[in-house]
């Protein structure tokens, strides 16, 4: 009800808009004023010939100029809006004036609330309510224009099926539709007409693995190692054949693999947080996360008390290290975890402290860093 109140006052103020110059066009635009001002003047000119200030002659033209004007004003007061006709029965202009004007005022009252409706009712919706936000994003717009490439590049291939340029652009776009069983199709086909690569079998096993629910089946961990016989530093890869050693409750494994990925991964990576967030949810390894895999072999033949001090020796050396150079977050991380697994929570706390203060300027080296602590249960 409200949304047609508003109509309604609209409408009114439209039609007042019309009719209010037209009421005012009805008007008599030289009103009895004129015919006392004209009177002034005579008698003004009266007073001036008395006065011997204008002679007889130019007294007698201006008297008959204004006359002549007192006349014309006289003649449109005595027919107001032009209620009388003109001689010869015929309507004076007035009249007629008076006839469009009554028109136009229907015109308006009747005609712009009939136009108004007549538009709003196929193209409004006066019921429909309003888009939640939530719903905004997923808006038509982007998801039609998604689908409307899809088609277009489809309907390519379907005449140029060996475009191999063609596969690589739809597959990734097919996955984010979450068309999985189609993105593996794409990759495949992919692979055939541009070759093999280890970031295509990588692509490949992540597109199986979603089609799997999240699962890395025995088809994407062959990806995956083939993807690693190509390149043994893939990133994607070694993520993934650590997740299905998790998968598998290998923990200890999945652990040692991503220790490795982040001991070469950049330090700008992107997906470097996902690793140290995954490498936390596994607990960093077995005893010594601050260890490397031959340094743990090495301590085995060891007794518990020697490797005890060899371990405590390297932390310390580690701390001392990152005393001198500060910028090295994967090192702040294991220093971290090793007070934790050795169970000096307080050292922990400590060196977290000092981490945070080493890396504060760096925003980016800050978020690893806070990424990679996010589940050891710290405090600050």
């Amino acid at each position: 009800m409200t949304l047609w109140f508003v109509f309604a006052l609209m409408t009114v103020a439209a039609i007042f808009a019309v009719l209010w110059p037209l009421g005012r066009a009805g008007r008599g635009q030289s009103g009895g004023s004129e015919v006392a001002v004209y009177k002034d003047q005579l008698a003004e000119i009266e007073r001036d010939l008395a006065a011997g200030l204008i002679a007889a002659p130019e007294a007698e033209a201006a008297r008959i100029e204004i006359g002549r004007r007192l006349l014309a004003a006289a003649g449109s007061e005595s027919a107001p809006d032009g209620s009388e006709p003109a001689l010869g029965g015929r309507s004076s202009p007035n009249t007629s004036n008076l006839k469009w004007r009554r028109a136009a005022a229907v015109l308006a009252l009747v005609g712009l609330p009939l136009v108004a409706i007549l538009v709003y009712v196929p193209l409004g919706s006066p019921r429909l309510h309003d888009f939640p936000l939530a719903q905004r994003d997923r808006a038509p717009g982007m998801q039609q224009s998604l689908e409307t490439m899809v088609a277009q590049v489809e309907q390519h291939l379907e005449k140029n099926p060996t475009d191999g340029r063609g596969w690589n652009v739809l597959a990734p776009v097919l996955e984010r539709l979450g068309r999985y069983d189609e993105a593996v199709r794409a990759y495949r086909n992919s692979l055939n007409y541009n070759g093999e690569s280890a970031e295509r079998r990588s692509d490949l096993g992540e597109a199986l693995l979603a089609a799997a629910g999240g699962v890395v089946t025995a088809e994407a961990k062959a990806e995956f190692e083939r993807a690693r016989t190509l390149n043994a530093e893939e990133p994607k890869a070694n993520y993934f054949l650590g997740l299905a050693a998790e998968q598998d409750g290998r923990k200890d494994d999945a652990a040692a693999i991503w220790r490795g990925v982040l001991a070469k991964a950049p330090p700008d990576a992107p997906w470097r947080a996902l690793v140290q967030s995954s490498l936390a949810r596994v607990g960093g390894g077995s005893a010594a996360p601050a260890l490397s895999d031959d340094t743990i072999a090495a301590a085995k033949d060891m007794s518990e008390g020697d490797r005890g001090a060899m371990i405590r020796g390297m932390v310390e050396r580690l701390a001392n290290r990152l005393k001198q150079n500060g910028d090295d977050v994967d090192g702040w991380l294991r220093l971290v975890r090793a007070y934790v697994v050795m169970g000096e929570r307080d050292k922990a706390r400590g060196a977290l402290g000092d981490a945070r203060e080493a890396v504060a300027n760096d925003a980016e080296r800050l978020r690893q860093l806070n990424e990679g602590l996010k589940n050891l249960g710290l405090d600050g």
